[in-house]
């Protein structure tokens, strides 16, 4: 059987329809494209959600009862008022993914720290200055969205992480310190901020900023004539396969850069 899905948006409704507070069976629940200021108590009986979607709506603070869908894997709030994270939100243990997207963030909610599975975190297009340096705390985070915001200056925590997908795209970052240590980086995004050059990163690392597509193009014709060598000397030896500049460009726009890897 499949999941158990109800799609409630772009109705601009102000209230929930009592009825949907008695669908306890109900996973997954898309109320994006309203005018929630809130939801009633009552929603915290649907223990059964895994997934629940309020993007695009006008909250100032995530409902409590929210805080008690202990369940979830997924929670989107893009596009909303919020400008701090309630306590209750680490009631959230089975949390994977967390969007808090263009919204009004001055200061990174350390309330996430409660969360020990979070991996994916979107805070892409808030007011964010800093990051707190022990943000290597959050131990499952493997991809880090943080583009849109006021960062000056590279987060050093970030070193500390084992991050695979990381986007600082759009902030005033005049310096990017070597890369090439964090191994299990695939994919980082510093475009739009004052640099000229790509960080130095792994070999296999798919970039996305000024100069990102010489740098590939660079790779490429390295491991074609590699190849070559090889091939000269009779020697059959596979070599990975490196970005393509050509796709990489695909799939890169700003503020939805790398979706391909969001359901990981």
């Amino acid at each position: 059987l499949g999941e158990t899905v109800l799609y409630l948006s772009n109705y601009k409704m102000r209230y929930l329809p009592r009825q949907v507070l008695s669908l306890v069976h109900l996973e997954k629940l898309y109320l994006c494209d309203n005018r929630f200021t809130w939801l009633p108590d009552g929603i915290m009986k649907l223990q059964g959600l895994n997934t629940l979607s309020l993007s695009m709506n006008k909250m100032d603070d995530i409902p409590p009862a929210v805080c008690q869908l202990v369940n979830l894997h997924h929670l989107y709030l893009s596009n909303n008022r919020l400008m701090t994270l309630p306590e209750e939100i680490g009631n959230l243990k089975n949390l994977r993914s967390l969007w808090l997207d263009a919204n009004y963030f001055q200061f990174f909610p350390r309330e996430l720290f409660q969360l020990p599975l979070l991996r994916s975190l979107q805070m892409g297009e808030n007011r964010l200055r800093r990051l707190p340096a022990d943000l290597n705390r959050m131990a499952s985070l493997r991809r880090l969205w943080l583009y849109g915001n006021r960062l000056t200056e590279f987060p050093n925590v970030l070193m500390k992480m084992e991050l695979e997908v990381l986007d600082l795209d759009s902030n005033n970052i005049s310096y990017f310190p070597s890369l090439v240590h964090m191994s299990s980086l695939n994919v980082l995004s510093y475009d739009h901020n004052p640099v000229k050059a790509p960080p130095p990163v792994g070999e296999e690392v798919m970039v996305v900023g000024e100069g990102a597509v010489e740098l590939l193009e660079a790779r490429l014709k390295k491991k074609e004539a590699l190849e070559e060598e090889l091939k000269a000397k009779g020697t059959k030896q596979m070599l990975p396969p490196s970005p393509s500049p050509s796709l990489r460009l695909t799939v890169t726009s700003y503020g939805t850069i790398f979706q391909i890897f969001l359901q990981k």
